[in-house]
């Protein structure tokens, strides 16, 4: 019997809930490990609230951990006990002790990557190289709008597109994440609560605009971050910090420059086992030479799952947060 944090509902966070859970002997093609460390991202906010529907209650949450590997399955053979592993993405059932899950979804992790740096980046880190190397490839002197650039995913980005050679306006919603994200790599950064993005940015481009917007606010910034935009210019929105995007007209994109719109998910750009450890060995490779680094700024037992979770939608986390099994 180990724990695990589970909902029987949704809501808010109050539905977290530890409890006593068996864990299952891996099928043929499975893997059993120990977790040392888990992953805390904003999508697991939208399983639980029911933004995003969960298979089935109750249900485990979270998308992303490291540990050990426990026991294989009789087919597995790239896998043994004793080898120190990560994922990301896959089903859910992150937030436990220990957990059974196909093998297909599992990294090996290289000997300079510890277990917590890697609870911390993989989801968070592959989605910043599938957002900017893959879903609109940054190039050296393009100009980026990047939202919440001192939150998760921001934070890897703000660094990522400097060693790219981006000129990078971050965007943060107080005047201390604005500071973090200039010290991250932002050439620019803008308080969009407090200030007019738009007139920003385009006296920052000089009438210009961007090349390209990556937004993971969505609702308070999305119709802002159009008129951001250069003509023919990119839109890719993949978060709902502030809430859902309304729905829109197409014919606002022509009205606006003939805009380019995307809402991906890292499943969308890591379905192929071959492009999900492509993107695992591009991120190894920019934090092992040390382009990137992971500030884990915040750690929780797991049994602290909720107060985790009410300090993420309350914004008050920067960086990367951890659970920890007790």
């Amino acid at each position: 019997m180990t724990h695990a944090i589970r909902i029987h509902d949704n809501g808010t966070p109050d539905v977290l809930r530890f409890d006593s859970v068996d864990v299952s002997t891996p099928a043929a093609h499975e893997v059993r490990m120990k977790q040392t460390a888990i992953g805390l991202n904003f999508i697991d906010s939208y399983f639980r609230s029911g933004l995003y529907k969960v298979p089935q209650f109750p249900q485990i949450l979270g998308l992303e951990g490291a540990g050990v590997v426990l026991e294989v399955g009789n087919e597995v053979t790239n896998f043994t006990p004793g080898d120190r592993v990560t994922y990301a993405g896959g089903p859910l059932g992150a937030y436990c002790e220990e957990r059974v899950l196909p093998a297909k979804f599992l990294i090996k992790l290289p000997v300079d990557i510890n277990e917590e740096t890697a609870a911390a980046i993989m989801l968070k880190g592959m989605t910043t190289e599938y957002l900017i190397k893959r879903c609109f490839p940054v190039k050296k002197g393009d100009r980026v709008l990047l939202h919440a650039a001192a939150g998760g995913v921001g934070s890897l980005a703000s660094q990522w597109l400097k060693e790219l050679g981006a000129i990078t306006i971050g965007t943060a919603g107080s005047d201390e994440k604005c500071a973090r994200a200039k010290a991250l790599g932002c050439d620019y950064t803008i308080n969009y609560k407090t200030e007019n993005l738009v007139k920003r940015v385009r006296d920052i481009t000089e009438g210009k605009g961007v090349h390209v917007v990556y937004d993971a606010v969505g609702r308070d910034v999305f119709l802002p971050s159009l008129d951001c935009l250069t003509p023919r210019g990119t839109m890719v929105t993949f978060g709902n910090a502030s809430g859902a995007v309304a729905p829109i007209e197409p014919l606002l994109l022509n009205e606006k420059g003939g805009l380019f719109l995307t809402r991906p998910s890292l499943g969308h750009y890591t379905q192929k086992r071959e492009d999900l450890l492509l993107s695992a060995q591009s991120l190894f490779s920019v934090v092992a030479r040390g382009a990137v680094k992971v500030d884990i700024n915040q750690r929780y037992p797991l049994s602290e799952t909720a107060q985790a979770h009410r300090d993420l939608e309350s914004r008050k986390t920067t960086g990367s947060s951890l659970l920890l099994p007790d």
